[in-house]
């Protein structure tokens, strides 16, 4: 008999309550991909997004994109892994992965040795908004010691990476967020924090090398005006108004772009590097068991959550 798994499937779009748990066979490992049990998957949120929305996917659907597990079948010709060893990342972006799962296959390019110094669960968190932190910041706009980087829902799941990893560039950090999570921003390196319920950041922030958007809306208009001239503005959430984006900073005398993540194993060791000499830290406000997904989507959409939600599996 085929060995069976749990995934989160959806047959129609619409709110958390289309989320299902299917019994599925366990996919098995085949040229260029190797098989894991996923001990912990992370949420973003896309996750959301797409079981709303649909966007390129065709239903039914599995969901799910970040996985941390161990290698539990590698098929010939296969080295970068073997089994047994401890692995995260981020399968397949942005096509399907199925990574809310109990396996999942992945090639191993998509995936790196998971931190040591991290359980599966703070890994689970780290390889979507992670790599989009990593890409916008480290290959986009290459942020060096000494700039200023003015990062939007610092206190979110890729905000609060990417305040983390500007800061260990040895950027000097500016964070907007509620005053409830200052505490927790100044914890992980932000240098200024502004409170977005009670000032307007483009009336105080200044002379910022790099700003990193995940909000969009009005925030993209305004956050050009905060930057020194040939700053560079990367926006997270608006990538079909590069044009637009780019002819706004072209007037203001700066760069913008807009950035989708990509799977990298390189951004992923890199990640690692840093977690594992303590310069990056995961926060993970919640943990929800698989069965429980349609509310873990509902407390991520609230848009509240500080860090990242994680589904557990093991």
């Amino acid at each position: 008999m085929t060995e069976q798994m749990r995934v989160v499937q959806q047959r129609e779009l619409g709110g958390p309550e289309v989320l299902e748990i299917a019994r599925v066979p366990v996919p098995e490992p085949s040229p260029g991909r190797i098989q894991v049990r996923v001990h912990a998957a992370g949420l973003n949120p896309v996750d959301w997004k797409v079981r709303r929305d649909g966007y390129w996917f065709t239903l039914p659907f599995a969901q799910g994109w970040d996985v941390s597990g161990v290698v539990t079948a590698v098929p010939p010709g296969s080295n970068r892994f073997a089994v047994g060893d401890e692995v995260y990342g981020m399968p397949n972006f942005p096509d399907a992965a199925g990574a809310h799962a109990d396996y999942v296959t992945a090639s191993p390019r998509h995936l790196a040795r998971k931190p040591a110094g991290l359980d599966h669960v703070q890994a689970a968190a780290l390889p979507l908004a992670g790599l989009t932190a990593w890409q916008a910041l480290v290959d986009t706009a290459k942020v060096e010691r000494g700039q200023r980087v003015l990062v939007h829902a610092a206190a979110g799941g890729v905000g609060h990476l990417a305040v983390q990893i500007a800061k260990a560039r040895g950027a000097h950090v500016i964070g907007t967020a509620s005053a409830a999570k200052h505490g927790t921003l100044r914890e992980l390196g932000a240098d200024e924090l502004v409170d977005y319920t009670c000032a307007d950041f483009a009336e105080t922030v200044r002379d910022v090398d790099v700003v990193l958007d995940g909000i969009g809306g009005d925030y993209t208009e305004r956050s050009l005006r905060t930057l020194r001239p040939g700053g560079i503005y990367v926006g997270l959430t608006n990538p079909f108004d590069q044009d637009r984006i780019e002819e706004s900073a072209a007037a203001a005398g700066v760069r913008g772009t807009t950035l989708v993540v990509e799977a990298d194993h390189t951004g992923l060791e890199e990640m690692a590097a840093l977690a594992d000499a303590g310069r990056l830290r995961p926060v993970v406000s919640e943990t929800f068991p698989l069965e429980e997904v349609a509310k873990a989507h509902e407390q991520g959409q609230a848009g509240r959550t500080t860090g990242k939600i994680v589904l557990t599996l093991v």
